[in-house]
C-alpha cells in the first residue's frame, strides 16, 4: 500500500498547525516559558513526525510510530481543552496530534518503513532523554512539562496510576509495554518478521 504525494503535504499541515498555535498564543499575550516550550512528549513527536514524513528516515519513523500511537493518542483521547478554549486552538490541537497519529500509520503501514530490531530500546531511551530535558525545564521555569511535577488537571490515564511519584514509574512501565506491543504489531502488519530498510522520501 502506497500513498505517493501525501506525506510531505501532511508534514506541511502538521507544521503549519503547530506554528499557528504558537503564533496565536504570542498574539494573545499568553505564551510563556512555563507552558509553551517544546518539552512535552507530544510537542516533540509533532516536530519529529514532520521530519519523518519529509525525509522517510527510519530512525525518525520509529520515534514517530511509538510516540504518536502512545503519547499523541492519549492526548487525543483525553484532550486538555475546555469550553473556553478558543476555536483556533481546538483546530491546531487536533491537527497536530491527529496528524502525528496519521503520520505513524502512513509511514509504517503505508510506506512499510518498519522499525528495525532494537527500536523499542532506542525509543524508550529517547523517551527518558526527553523526560530528563522536561525535568530540567520544570526546575528552571517552574512548569509541569510531561506532568512530572503533578498530574494534569484534566482526566488522563495518570489518574489510574497512583500518587506522585508512583504514577511516573507506572507510566514508564506502561509505555515500555505498549512499545513492545506496537513493535510486534508493526512487524505483523508489514508481513515480515525482521528488518526492512527505509524507502526513499515520499
Amino acid at each position: 500500500m502506497r500513498f505517493p504525494g501525501v506525506a510531505r503535504p501532511l508534514a506541511a499541515l502538521i507544521a503549519g498547525a503547530y506554528l499557528v498555535e504558537h503564533a496565536a498564543f504570542i498574539a494573545r499575550g499568553e505564551w510563556d516559558v512555563q507552558r509553551h516550550l517544546p518539552l512535552h512528549l507530544t510537542d516533540v513527536v509533532t516536530i519529529v513526525s514532520v521530519l519523518a514524513l519529509w525525509t522517510g528516515r527510519v530512525r525518525l519513523v520509529e520515534l514517530t510510530y511509538f510516540w504518536a500511537l502512545t503519547a499523541s493518542l492519549q492526548a487525543l483521547l483525553t484532550p486538555n481543552l475546555t469550553a473556553d478554549t478558543a476555536t483556533i486552538f481546538v483546530w491546531t490541537f487536533f491537527i497536530a496530534h491527529g496528524g502525528a497519529i496519521v503520520a505513524a500509520i502512513l509511514l509504517v503501514a503505508g510506506r512499510r518503513i518498519v522499525p528495525p530490531a532494537g527500536a523499542v530500546g532506542r525509543v524508550f531511551g529517547a523517551t527518558l532523554v526527553v523526560a530528563a530535558a522536561a525535568a530540567a525545564g520544570d526546575l528552571v521555569t517552574g512548569g509541569n512539562y510531561m506532568f512530572l511535577r503533578r498530574k494534569p488537571a484534566h482526566y488522563s490515564l495518570l489518574d489510574l496510576m497512583g500518587p506522585w511519584p508512583v504514577y511516573i514509574l507506572a507510566g514508564a512501565a506502561l509505555g515500555l509495554a505498549l512499545f513492545a506491543a506496537l513493535a510486534a504489531l508493526a512487524a505483523l502488519a508489514a508481513g515480515i518478521p525482521g528488518r526492512r530498510r527505509a524507502s526513499p522520501p515520499p
